[in-house]
């Protein structure tokens, strides 16, 4: 994966890109250090300061699995994120200085939960914007439980379900006589039944405006630009057309057209 050295304008390239950025920040000594640190903010007790400790159920009881509002209480960690190196790097990747809004330990334990997919920005209503900065003090890998990025998504934020997570819920509509076969509904008839499904789940739910309805009855090059283009289709649950390369950058070509955002394919 590739990284940066400290005040390399590469890096500021590369997020502005991307979205994220992976900067050398610390060597091994620094992360033995702040390893050393961590330790002893975890072994605080709630009652002696006014610290936050969070904990979660795991399959051996309650165990800690975040802290907050640390820096107050521990100079040598509040002078690493307030200064120096990762206070520059925030600075160049923001275009102007940065200020520490919030610092947060989690900690990844035996037995505890994941974390579900989330973005921060609904967290922070008050700032127009924000870098999550990002420091592993362990190894991670797709075994123990990497973090996992998406490139190029950071325009505006996603759909978000009652507990501020990234909505997993999709509709697809695709009519019987479609499968298989390589007919397709007229834009009209598509529209009309998504509009049934949209209405329907208005009724059942008052988050319905972030469930994505998509249309899954042989969407192709051909026919992706009027499907796309009506108010209750959402995007495109694509089956042959998404064999071919070409056809199926033509339908994600045909939906950037549209005058719709966030369509999903």
């Amino acid at each position: 994966m590739q990284s940066f050295l400290p005040g390399d304008l590469g890096a500021k390239a590369f997020f502005d890109e991307h979205g994220w950025v992976l900067i050398e920040t610390l060597d091994e000594q620094g992360v033995e250090q702040l390893r050393q640190w961590i330790d002893e903010i975890s072994s605080w007790r709630d009652e002696d300061g006014h610290w936050l400790h969070y904990r979660e159920m795991t399959d051996f009881g309650a165990k800690l699995c975040r802290t907050e509002n640390f820096t107050p209480f521990h100079e040598p960690i509040r002078e690493l994120l307030t200064t120096g190196v990762m206070l520059d790097s925030a600075s160049l990747l923001m275009g102007e200085q940065a200020v520490l809004y919030k610092e947060k330990i989690n900690y990844k334990l035996v037995g505890g939960a994941g974390y579900a997919p989330h973005q921060d920005a609904p967290a922070y209503p008050f700032i127009d914007s924000h870098i999550s900065c990002m420091v592993a003090i362990d190894d991670a890998d797709e075994v123990n439980g990497c973090l996992e990025v998406v490139s190029g998504c950071f325009g505006e934020v996603l759909p978000m379900n009652d507990v501020g997570c990234i909505s997993e819920i999709v509709v697809a509509y695709e009519p019987v006589w479609a499968i298989g076969t390589g007919r397709t509904a007229s834009p009209e008839q598509a529209q009309e039944v998504h509009a049934v499904l949209r209405s329907q789940l208005k009724a059942a739910t008052s988050h319905s405006d972030r469930i994505s309805i998509l249309y899954g009855g042989s969407m192709n090059a051909a026919n992706a630009a009027q499907l796309l283009a009506q108010t209750d289709i959402d995007g495109g649950l694509i089956g042959g057309a998404a064999l071919k390369a070409a056809d199926f950058l033509a339908i994600m070509a045909a939906g950037s057209t549209t005058a719709k955002s966030g369509l999903n394919f």
